[in-house]
């Protein structure tokens, strides 16, 4: 036997002949050049095993392939590029390929009145397919945001008008004195509650897109919720947090619809799916809402 020819067992065929519909590797680490910086990310990666009597597949191929990703910036294009490499790398072995990519996108963003700035994290995901139905790519992204219950805020201003009444019953009043009433716990006796909350934005491209629209996503969703957590603040930021959430008091459904109608304003979709949870300071369960637009899954 010569001593340069290594066995490849992945080459024998099986005893137990049966197609596959993806085969691969998951969890791999590699940077990504995405939305101007150089992300940590995983990704998963693999073809469809269709000739039944194959034993497996050329895994290091697919790991190889992925290198291309640490010098170029994410794209659609590029996207394309890898999904056809891993076929071209498995001819007549698989008919379809994947690439799932996952990371953290860092954002600096300012705070709502001073001149303060910090960084957020907005966890995404990236899924490429090519397959039968030709080539597609979706987009996830999450983001935080505050909810104040509009039930909560109609019962504490009951509350706060009935403590005037009672403090103040067949009295007459001067502006000075309301205002004071209103500057003192005694007056406001009662607060709405709020809650931080989440919502994932799942959207399929057209196949006419060139980019993947993050960034546009995140400031789409946030604009349309006007209520999207902050980092750092002095009070005059805080202060307007406080009005910004009672100007935008929000049940999950209102957040929902409102993310809808934002998502079809953005351009380059053929679908998108939402989901927003308000994880409830009054309930010990969560509230939930959703919502889609030509969806069906991948």
């Amino acid at each position: 036997m010569n001593a340069l020819t290594l066995p490849d067992i992945a080459g024998q065929t099986t005893h137990y002949p049966q197609p596959l519909d993806w085969v691969g590797m998951s969890a791999i680490a590699l940077p990504l050049l995405f939305a101007g910086q150089r992300i940590n990310a995983r990704a998963d990666a693999g073809v469809s095993l269709d000739d039944g009597g194959a034993r497996g597949i050329h895994m290091s191929r697919l790991y190889l392939a992925l290198q291309t990703l640490e010098a170029e910036s994410l794209s659609p294009m590029l996207l394309r590029q890898m999904l056809e490499q891993f076929l071209d790398n498995h001819v007549q072995l698989s008919n379809s390929a994947y690439l799932d990519l996952r990371g953290e996108a860092l954002l600096n963003r300012p705070a709502l009145v001073s001149p303060l700035a910090g960084w957020k994290a907005y966890p995404f995901e990236v899924r490429a397919r090519q397959d039968s139905r030709g080539f597609h790519v979706e987009l996830q992204v999450q983001l935080d945001y505050s909810s104040t219950c509009p039930c909560s805020a109609a019962l504490a201003r009951q509350l706060i008008q009935q403590r005037f009444s009672d403090d103040f019953a067949n009295q007459h009043l001067s502006h000075q004195e309301v205002l004071a009433w209103l500057g003192s716990t005694q007056g406001i006796l009662a607060t709405p509650h709020s809650q931080r909350s989440t919502a994932t934005l799942q959207v399929r491209l057209s196949p006419q897109a060139d980019d993947l629209p993050l960034i546009e996503l995140i400031d789409r969703a946030e604009r349309a919720l006007g209520t999207a957590v902050q980092t750092a603040v002095k009070r005059a930021d805080e202060q307007a947090f406080a009005l910004a959430n009672g100007q935008n008091l929000m049940f999950c459904e209102d957040a929902a619809r409102r993310l809808h109608s934002a998502l079809l304003l953005q351009s380059g979709l053929s679908a998108f799916s939402l989901r927003v949870v308000h994880a409830e300071s009054l309930h010990a369960h969560d509230a939930v809402a959703a919502s889609s637009w030509n969806w069906s899954p991948a």
